[in-house]
């Protein structure tokens, strides 16, 4: 059935339509027309085929062909991710909590994983369109997903957790980054604790960094060690000393040019060594000080 353009709803969180496959699609379009209607919801949103519908736009139409789908509520979300997911300029970040949502659908709908004779690869909403059968499924999550996008079970199972395990602090710093992380990076910062994990984000985002190898994150705050037995004289005596030339050995082989090697996560942590170091320094000092008045 044709609908007015204008009756027609888009989710304000859904992707924008690219440009340059907008104008070549109107082009497409205006040649041979549109071979596969758009697919709305009974109340007139938008579940597959922006592109068609902005191509349609810029034609100039003011109506275009539908499909009305039943598909409502939680069906219509998990399509309209099935449609984003053939989008070729998705982000690690975006394809992460995509597949994280569709999870999260996906398991509301079909707890019991009920068993279907439905199915088939994913080819995207450009070239066939969304019905029922497409979220009816014998299997997992992960496995009716890596089917219909054609990856692996452990790429979408990868895929999600690297979206649970970035806070949102990491995930804002990398949306606003020039330059998206690669998803070997996503992965690596998902695995740190949410301090360092936000730290090695922005230097990353920041170019500062190039991978999450090059951050040195504080040390971990563990329990407060308990003090040993006090030390006897030979022992402290031989301990200071020992101390003492550490200090010494790596002072003498220092180079300005070592320094200005150094990556800022690893100056920020020499920085706390040394302010570390400074202070039991300061201690033998005023211990030595109150023995020798």
């Amino acid at each position: 059935m044709r609908i007015s353009i204008s009756e027609i709803k888009v989710n304000p969180g859904r992707r924008n339509a690219a440009p340059a496959d907008v104008r070549e699609l109107a082009d497409s379009i205006a040649e041979i027309g549109l071979l596969n209607p758009v697919t709305v919801s009974q109340s007139r949103t938008l579940i597959a085929g922006l592109h068609r519908l902005e191509a349609a736009r810029l034609l100039g139409w003011t109506e275009i062909e539908c499909v009305v789908s039943g598909l409502e509520g939680l069906r219509a979300e998990l399509a309209e991710i099935d449609e984003n997911f053939v989008r070729s300029d998705l982000t690690p970040l975006e394809f992460g909590e995509l597949l994280l949502r569709r999870k999260e659908i996906y398991e509301a709908l079909h707890p019991e994983s009920v068993q279907t004779n439905q199915g088939g690869p994913f080819r995207g909403n450009q070239h066939q369109e969304v019905s029922d059968t497409m979220t009816q499924t014998t299997k997992s999550f992960a496995q009716d997903t890596a089917e219909k996008l054609g990856v692996g079970r452990r790429t979408v199972e990868r895929q999600v957790q690297i979206a649970k395990n970035l806070t949102s602090e990491t995930k804002d710093i990398l949306r606003g980054a020039d330059m998206p992380v690669t998803r070997k990076q996503a992965l690596a910062l998902s695995r740190l604790a949410p301090g360092p994990q936000a730290e090695a984000a922005a230097l990353l985002a920041a170019g500062e960094i190039q991978s999450v190898e090059e951050y040195a994150p504080p040390a971990r705050a563990g329990p407060v060690p308990q003090p040993g037995p006090a030390l006897t004289p030979d022992a402290l005596a031989a301990e200071a000393s020992q101390f003492a030339q550490v200090l010494q050995r790596t002072a003498q082989r220092c180079r300005p040019e070592s320094f200005a090697q150094l990556s800022p996560p690893q100056l920020s942590t020499l920085w706390r060594q040394m302010g570390s170091a400074r202070e039991t320094v300061e201690k033998f000092e005023k211990l030595l000080e109150m023995n020798t008045k």
